[in-house]
């Protein structure tokens, strides 16, 4: 899921015991690249990708895992909402932690 407003895309990225976020960020990044390869035109695609490829040179990949990985072992639902808008450092995650599955 994805949202462009005024240059801020916002995407969310729901990891789970068998895929870190980082793992989830590389799958987000490969479709996104796909559909613009295919010659989807679509406005969010760019900025959406270089969200993707800042958060994913960017992050602090082990502490995200282990925060989320507390949550995820206690059969709690995790979720990363990425938001910023293009270039390194214009970005924020923000975990958000819901029930049990």
């Amino acid at each position: 899921m994805d949202e462009t407003q005024d240059q801020l895309t916002r995407i969310e990225l729901a990891p789970n015991l068998e895929h870190c976020v980082q793992t989830r960020a590389k799958q987000e990044y490969a479709a996104t690249m796909s559909k613009i390869m295919s010659g989807d035109s679509s406005p969010g695609l760019e900025p959406r990708l270089e969200l993707l490829k800042a958060f994913l040179e960017e992050a602090d990949f082990g502490r995200l895992r282990r925060e989320s990985e507390e949550h995820l072992t206690q059969g709690r639902k995790v979720k990363f909402v990425l938001s910023g808008s293009a270039g390194p450092g214009k970005w924020s995650a923000r975990m958000v932690v819901g029930d049990s599955a």
